[in-house]
């Protein structure tokens, strides 16, 4: 029969109670008056001194201290809308490198993004040319974006009777009639991009192939309002807008268009905002500079 020995908690025959069974170990096995018993040593736990989880601290600090420098919490760096002692001129953000273009913006066709060419004479000038051929889906096109933001304006014909010159605003160009069949294609761009009178510019609402794809739409347009018979191809019936309007029940639409009461009157022209069918590509009042000479009486003595 096994007896085991307890030194600490004074009884004996028994297991001692042992809080944490990994303090203690098991001794050598004796002989006791012919009996083997076994002695059971609790271990006393390591505990650490005051001063160790100091030193443990101080470690810590001095290893991260070691790794932060100063030149990193200034850190030599550009910071947009700042001076900078680097440069000379004290500016952080540096001008662009001359001739520099961005990704996109090349724009070598100048015609295709300004809709004119330079003249002989040193002006700009118009051009009855598209800078690119004109597909059945170009003038879908154009018809779209022309219904969209050119409509209110000069109507879905082009009149310049649209729906907002019943509500009083200012007639808008008729494109019709003979003076405005009469500029080129491009005069049509450039107003767009630029604006013209009381119309705004259209630039950041039409890209500039959209405002060309416009262009051709409203030359389009101007042959369906006033095509000569001769451009009809042979066996095809000619009919009238009149007899087709009164075939279907409103022959007012046949009628000229009368400008509304509630609109105002066009005003005085004025030459700083474009007069009507002057081409947008020159200025309007030239200056011609002649070199001051003196008279012929006096040059001769």
């Amino acid at each position: 029969m096994r007896r085991y020995r307890d030194q600490f908690s004074g009884f004996r025959g028994r297991w001692p109670v042992i809080s944490d069974p990994w303090s203690v170990v098991r001794g050598p096995w004796s002989e006791v008056s012919g009996q083997k018993t076994r002695t059971w040593v609790p271990q006393v736990p390591r505990t650490w001194g005051p001063g160790r989880p100091v030193l443990l601290a101080v470690t810590a600090c001095v290893l991260l201290m070691a790794g932060c420098r100063q030149d990193m919490h200034n850190e030599p760096k550009m910071i947009p809308q700042r001076g900078s002692s680097f440069f000379a001129d004290g500016r952080g953000a540096r001008p662009q490198v001359l001739n520099t273009v961005a990704r996109g913006q090349l724009r070598q066709d100048s015609y295709f993004y300004t809709g004119v060419v330079e003249g002989a004479n040193g002006y700009r000038q118009e051009q009855d040319l598209m800078p690119f051929p004109v597909t059945m889906e170009v003038l879908l096109r154009g018809q779209e974006r022309f219904n969209i933001y050119c409509t209110p304006c000069h109507s879905r014909v082009g009149n310049g009777l649209g729906e907002i010159v019943d509500r009083g605003y200012k007639p808008a160009a008729n494109l019709n009639d003979q003076v405005r069949r009469a500029q080129p294609i491009s005069h049509y761009f450039w107003v767009m991009t630029h604006g013209y009178g009381a119309m705004p510019d259209y630039s950041a609402q039409l890209t500039p192939s959209d405002r060309w794809a416009v262009a051709a739409y409203i030359r389009a347009l101007q042959l369906s309002q006033a095509a000569p018979a001769s451009t009809v191809p042979s066996g095809v019936e000619i009919r009238s807008l009149k007899s087709i309007a009164e075939e279907e029940g409103h022959p007012e639409y046949a009628q000229p268009w009368a400008l509304p009461e509630t609109a105002i009157q066009a005003y005085k022209p004025v030459a700083g905002e474009g007069n009507p069918a002057m081409a947008a590509g020159y200025p309007a009042d030239p200056r011609i500079s002649i070199p001051a000479s003196k008279p012929a009486a006096q040059a001769a003595h």
